[in-house]
């Protein structure tokens, strides 16, 4: 019999740590003969219906997401899209969750992965502390390990799955210990360098009165180029369609022939739209993106696939190896979305009836009751919080955005960031900085004009600002050739980034041209690639400020790892404060910055 789930994270141990570390899928069709149709699933018939609700990408996301963090496009039925405001939160999640569950005597909840990591300051301040115990609260199952879940590193995520207080800060509240999560964290192709044994449980088998069901949870094989390199030591990312397809076995030779992975990577499809049809015109034509070669090649025995990482949202069919449709969805990002999905378990052969498969995507509307439990504790966690939070550092006229849409190359925040982070490593002494390059997925949140506190429309509390930049990283002034600078656009646009394209934002006075009509690092118009109206020498050197992350070649920019004279300064969150507060005042707040630094050519 499997192991509950609380039985599960004690005996859940990091074995490497030692080593110093309303979308419809297409698949709905007519149930086999004697097949039961209902709702909760008779216990005594042949056929028996689970509920699998999942979700991914919470980022420790408990209150309310704001801005364009709290929206979602939703396309109607004339093919125009309206925007739905004001969703997400998890109090709200919590609602819908034990909702969706009401009449399903069969229920599993799963997720995808980064549940925590790149917080706002409610969860990351007390090391998403928080937001574990709201997952508990959910009543969660089962998890797969995302790139964020090792932003502190293998130690850190021991700390989160078995439970106990932080070892520099401490535990949080007097006379309570941090319990870990009740739920197993899965990492099945993150592994001990020396060893080969995984960091985590590779798998976890979910069962209800003998109807079984395994989950294997796996992060993308890249995570360790956009998590920093120091917390990871020792450890290995395997390739996730191997180590998928090694597990399905293992599992099938434990008589688990029902399968469903959990993997941390995903797909772009053509519209942002959350109730787009990803299987029009044909199964898995709308959507592009490294899940679509992982689904093609994840084993027949595996029968569905809840992903993440991409924040989008998408319940598609993509054929498996064996050429038979397949249901791969997720649910965007921030709790906006959660996916239930019927999984009709055949009780002779043990197996999912994958034709009768059925997915959708559910709005996390916030005109539902609130959670009592989920208030409390996020009522509990902001009062050891406020005397930081609250704190006015700067003053906004409107709305600083930063879209979502992956086609949004151009974030006015991200040009925000980077012209502080220019300003704060320009001076001699601070690096001489002449240009600012940020990664769009360090930016996690927008400015909002209107309050979210007492403080008052327009003016950005440390909290907030906090929740733009939450990793805290520190700020490099480097030496990098122009011919270097012209690599790192390329990479933009090519290799690791050719498929899900990574643009960096731009200091002012930088500025080129992105020909999207064109493939790989041809999409860089060189000779349009200019500071301050000159056209870069690739025979000069220039001083650039950038990350920590970047400057070690993180999200797939090799190239700035072959840069010179490094320069440390401030954290990035330290000079974003410092250029609010600058710039700023409550009679001239700023104002959102114009964009069209970059060029773009559709």
């Amino acid at each position: 019999m499997a192991a509950t789930p609380k039985k599960k994270r004690t005996a859940a141990r990091i074995l490497a740590v030692g080593a110093g570390l309303a979308t419809v899928g297409a698949l709905v069709a007519a149930l086999p003969a004697g097949a039961s149709g209902t709702k909760s699933g008779g216990s005594h018939g042949r056929y028996v219906d689970v509920q699998l609700l999942s979700f991914n990408d919470l980022h420790g996301n408990l209150e309310p997401p704001t801005g364009s963090a709290g929206r979602l496009t939703r396309l109607k039925e004339d093919g125009t899209t309206e925007t739905l405001n004001d969703v997400g939160g998890v109090e709200y999640l919590a609602t819908h969750l034990r909702q969706a569950r009401q009449g399903n005597r069969y229920s599993v909840t799963a997720a995808a992965g980064d549940m925590i990591g790149a917080s706002p300051l409610l969860s990351g301040l007390f090391h998403d502390e928080p937001t574990v115990e709201a997952l508990n609260k959910l009543k969660l199952d089962v998890s797969s390990v995302g790139n964020h879940e090792f932003d502190e590193g293998a130690r850190e995520l021991a700390r989160i799955q078995n439970g106990g207080c932080h070892p520099t800060a401490g535990c949080f509240e007097e006379g309570k210990r941090f319990r870990g999560a009740d739920f197993p964290y899965l990492a099945a192709n993150v592994t001990n360098e020396k060893s080969g044994k995984p960091l985590l449980d590779p798998y976890f088998i979910w069962e209800r009165n003998g109807v079984k069901i395994g989950f294997i949870g796996v992060t993308l094989e890249g995570t360790a180029n956009i998590v920093s390199a120091e917390g990871i030591k020792g450890l290995k990312f395997g390739d996730e369609v191997e180590t998928i397809n090694k597990y399905a076995k293992v599992l099938e030779r434990r008589g688990v022939k029902s399968i469903v992975a959990l993997l941390h990577e995903g797909g772009l499809p053509a519209s942002g739209a959350y109730n787009y049809d990803c299987d029009s015109p044909g199964p898995g034509n709308g959507i592009s993106g490294p899940i679509v070669d992982i689904a093609k090649n994840v084993s027949p025995q595996v029968d569905a696939l809840v992903t993440g990482h991409t924040h989008q949202a998408y319940a598609c069919t993509i054929p498996d190896p064996a050429g038979k449709p397949r249901t791969v969805t997720s649910a965007a990002s921030f709790g906006r979305l959660y996916t239930d999905t019927t999984l009709t378990y055949d009780r002779r052969t043990k197996d999912i009836v994958r034709t009768a498969v059925a997915s959708a995507n559910h709005v996390v509307t916030r005109d539902v009751p609130k959670a009592e439990d989920m208030t409390r504790l996020i009522t509990r966690w902001n009062a050891l919080a406020a005397p930081i939070a609250s704190r006015p550092v700067g003053h906004i006229s409107a709305d600083i955005d930063n879209p979502l849409d992956a086609t949004a190359y151009e974030k006015p925040l991200g040009n925000l960031i980077a012209d502080a982070q220019l300003e704060g490593m320009a001076p001699a002494d601070k690096g001489g900085a002449q240009l600012a390059l940020m990664n769009p997925g360090g930016v996690r949140a927008p400015l909002v004009h209107k309050a979210s506190g007492a403080e008052g429309d327009g003016v950005v509390t440390y909290g907030e600002a906090y929740t733009v930049q939450p990793f805290t990283n520190m700020m490099t002034a480097v030496d990098l050739t122009g011919a270097q600078l012209i690599t790192t656009l390329q990479q933009q646009v090519s290799g690791a980034n050719q498929a899900a394209p990574k643009i960096l934002q731009i200091s002012k006075g930088f500025t080129y041209t992105l020909d999207m009509t064109k493939i790989g690092a041809d999409r860089i118009v060189v000779s349009s690639v200019k500071l301050n109206g000159e056209a870069i020498d690739p025979s000069k050197t220039y001083r650039v400020a950038m990350n920590e992350f970047l400057a070690g070649g993180g999200d797939g920019f090799a190239v700035l790892k072959e840069h010179k004279n490094k320069l440390v300064g401030a954290s990035d969150l330290d000079v974003f404060t410092a250029y609010l507060a600058a710039h700023s005042t409550a009679t001239a707040p700023l104002a959102p910055p114009a964009t069209g630094r970059i060029t773009v050519v559709k």
